[in-house]
């Protein structure tokens, strides 16, 4: 396949930024643009980690000062930048969220660009050639409409491009012919270079060797003259496949030579490393910011909470005392006695039917959680040994079995989470949270973390949301998300060389509440229509006939009842051979005044990361190792202490800037310990890590003395984001 990179559209950025934004002489935006600027020019020098660092910056920027055409930029730029890299996956999420906030605009010269890096992702990574195709005309309809002619240059050599590379090479020939007199006539050094390369092709395509070579050493002049590395590679590579088809294998060896030595430079493993720890605090800032409106909405919630359960309390106190008062006009003095007798013995019935309920209930949930507890543990070692193993021997990163023992310990932990989950559902223990959120970033969010099964199966997976939909909505998106990943799940495990849509529709609006019909519809094998009555009851798994599909035969059964936990019910249409579609409504609330003030009123926080010093306190020897490489490569010392009074002598002897403190553990556990060590009036912020559930250790460590508690296994990025949160909330009060 034949293919030249045009990374036009930020290379033309640099000069048209000031067209944009001339209007608004606003201080801020100025320092924005400059960091986009400078953005250009690193990505230009192929120094892509620092293209990278100055684009979070004006991404950071922008959502502090609510710039939509800002946002979209920045996440453009990010997107062409992990493009260029070859992360191919980063680039289309990225390129997403940019196309989200440009339709908000309707900005056409937005438009023009991202459909163009959309294109040519698809196209350079192999994805989908003709889905690259279809965008790169997305993309030229939007620089006819504006009248852009550059842009219209480069998306058809573009489309040229990704026509040769299909083999269909007159009709790359003619958008050539369309565009050669202008680009010829021109000063553009870039678009000549690219013109001669696309030539250099087409001639050797049709046989005409010097012809060829002609255009192929003018392309490689202009790119040694400018200095454009990644340009140049690609130079090399078409001419060693030009030479190899003319059996020169002397000179097809010698540019071969030269392409490994550039390929060392532009894409050196430094520079990558330091791109995926760039790539990392992007992440980490779109979290915080995203923690900023959870916070504000979870105030607010609290509150109502609050005024709801004393409304509640009032109410029941009148209606018990106006039973009271129809219970003694009812009774009369001859029939007291007998019914006061007749009372206490079916008091005394109940009370000991309660008594066994409440006892087998606790039975019941004491065994969950230890079970949990226990599985978690080892669960902890053995996927945080393999990541170890991963970071520590770069040459296992694609080893098939060290794939296979975390997907099986991931997998686990989902069997045992989807146990807790039930449980806690038939106790009632879940209630629904209202929290602002934006659908398609969720949906985009399962989408990410369901391809690999769709990959697995060789299967397509579409995302269908009605734009209809508002961006913002005041829900219980974790529920939500739990719905939706187990319906794809299902249907992804299910269906083989098929297809899987998803699809998100407007039905009604109700005052402020936006009633979205879902639906999840594969081409699957189906289910039988004498098994459709019982598929969502707990641990029911339908005989398959072919083959054996792993699970507990919980997850339909945690998603109906959630669904009912939104008041709505979920149904399914099935057709063995042919398919399944499950679909269900759900009411989510709108209020744009409240999205905008919590949107408006966040806080970024810009500061950089510190080295501190943990103390960790764990017995466990193997749980011990895997804390410690976690903390260290967040850039961060620690010290470990077997148990409670080591911690102690420790904390006398050092100063640290936190505690992860395990709860579980011989001598003297966390609770004690941590009552200890604030008796003595050390105030170091104290993190509970632990395999218990949350809601059962949270109430008892924090009247310990605690600050907050994870759940092991957790991810490192959330360890750190919650080290830092505490001491930085330390360091604000003191």
């Amino acid at each position: 396949m034949n293919k030249i990179k045009l990374s036009s559209l930020l290379l033309f950025l640099l000069l048209t930024l000031n067209t944009i934004y001339s209007q608004e002489n606003v201080a801020q935006k100025e320092v924005i643009k400059k960091h986009l600027n400078q953005a250009v020019v690193e990505f230009s020098d192929a120094h892509y980690d620092k293209a990278l660092e100055s684009s979070k910056q004006a991404l950071v920027k922008s959502f502090a000062i609510n710039d939509d055409l800002l946002i979209s930029q920045s996440y453009n730029t990010i997107g062409a930048i992990f493009n260029e890299c070859s992360e191919s996956a980063k680039a289309i999420e990225f390129y997403n969220k940019a196309l989200v906030y440009a339709k908000k605009l309707n900005n056409d010269k937005m438009f023009n660009w991202i459909y163009g890096n959309l294109g040519s992702v698809y196209y350079f990574s192999n994805i989908d050639v003709q889905k690259g195709i279809n965008y790169y005309k997305k993309s030229l309809f939007y620089a006819v409409k504006i009248k852009d002619t550059a842009q219209i240059e480069y998306t058809k050599l573009n489309l040229a491009s990704a026509y040769f590379a299909i083999g269909k090479y007159d009709l790359g020939n003619e958008q050539i012919n369309s565009v050669k007199q202008q680009i010829l006539s021109k000063d553009n050094e870039e678009a000549k270079m690219s013109l001669h390369l696309l030539l250099g092709i087409y001639a050797s395509n049709n046989n005409e060797k010097e012809k060829s070579e002609q255009h192929y050493f003018i392309a490689k002049s202009i790119a040694e003259k400018n200095e454009f590395d990644a340009f140049l590679i690609n130079i090399y590579e078409n001419l060693v496949r030009h030479y190899k088809i003319y059996k020169d294998y002397k000179k097809a060896q010698l540019y071969q030579a030269k392409l490994d030595s550039l390929n060392k430079v532009v894409y050196s493993e430094d520079k990558l490393d330091n791109l995926k720890k760039a790539a990392s605090q992007i992440e980490l800032q779109e979290y915080k910011i995203q923690l900023g409106k959870i916070e504000k909405e979870n105030e607010q919630q609290q509150k109502t909470l609050k005024d709801s359960k004393l409304i509640v309390i009032l109410f029941i106190v009148i209606l018990i005392i106006l039973l009271l008062l129809l219970l003694t006009l009812y009774k009369n003095i001859k029939l007291r006695e007998q019914a006061n007798f007749e009372l206490t013995q079916a008091n005394e019935a109940l009370m000991q039917a309660k008594e066994k309920a409440e006892e087998a209930s606790q039975l019941k949930s004491q065994f969950v959680s230890t079970i949990t507890h226990e599985l978690r543990t080892p669960l902890y070692g053995v996927i945080g040994i393999t990541n170890i193993i991963t970071d520590e021997h770069k040459e296992l990163t694609n080893s098939p079995h060290l794939k296979s023992l975390k997907f099986s310990a991931k997998y686990l932990l989902s069997l045992v989470n989807d146990i807790l989950q039930i449980n806690k559902i038939e106790e009632r223990r879940v209630v629904l949270e209202s929290l602002i959120f934006n659908l398609a970033d969720e949906i985009t969010t399962i989408q990410n973390s369901v391809e690999y099964i769709a990959d697995k199966n060789n299967n397509k997976l579409s995302i269908e949301i009605d734009t209809a939909i508002p961006e913002f909505l005041i829900g219980d998106k974790l529920r939500l998300s739990q719905i939706i990943m187990n319906l794809l799940s299902n249907a992804l495990k299910f269906t083989k060389n098929g297809e899987v849509i998803l699809s998100a529709d407007l039905k009604e609006v109700v005052d402020k509440k936006y009633f979205i019909a879902f639906k999840v519809k594969d081409t699957g094998i189906g289910i039988a229509k004498e098994h459709q009555d019982k598929i969502f009851d707990k641990f029911v798994q339908i005989e398959r006939k072919e083959e054996d599909y792993q699970g507990t035969g919980l997850g339909l059964s945690i998603v109906s009842r959630l669904v009912e936990l939104f008041d709505s019910e979920i149904h399914l249409e099935s057709e063995e051979n042919v398919g399944t579609t499950f679909f269900f409504t759900i009411g989510l609330e709108y209020d744009e005044e409240k999205s905008r003030e919590i949107i408006n009123n966040i806080e970024v926080d810009l500061s950089d990361s510190q080295l501190y010093n943990i103390l960790v306190v764990e017995d466990n020897k193997i749980n011990q190792m895997v804390t410690k490489k976690i903390i260290q490569n967040s850039n961060m010392s620690c010290t470990i202490v077997d148990d409670g009074y080591a911690a102690i002598v420790a904390l006398e002897r050092e100063r640290f800037d936190l505690i992860l403190m395990d709860i579980n553990m011989p001598l003297i556990n966390g609770f004690e310990t941590t009552r200890k060590i604030r008796e003595k009036g050390i105030m170091v912020p104290i993190i509970a890590l632990t395999a218990f559930d949350k809601q059962e250790v949270t109430e008892e460590a924090i009247s310990a003395g605690m600050n907050d508690v994870m759940v092991k296994p957790f991810e490192p990025s959330k360890l750190f984001q919650v080290i830092s949160n505490n001491i930085k909330n330390k360091e604000s009060v003191s």
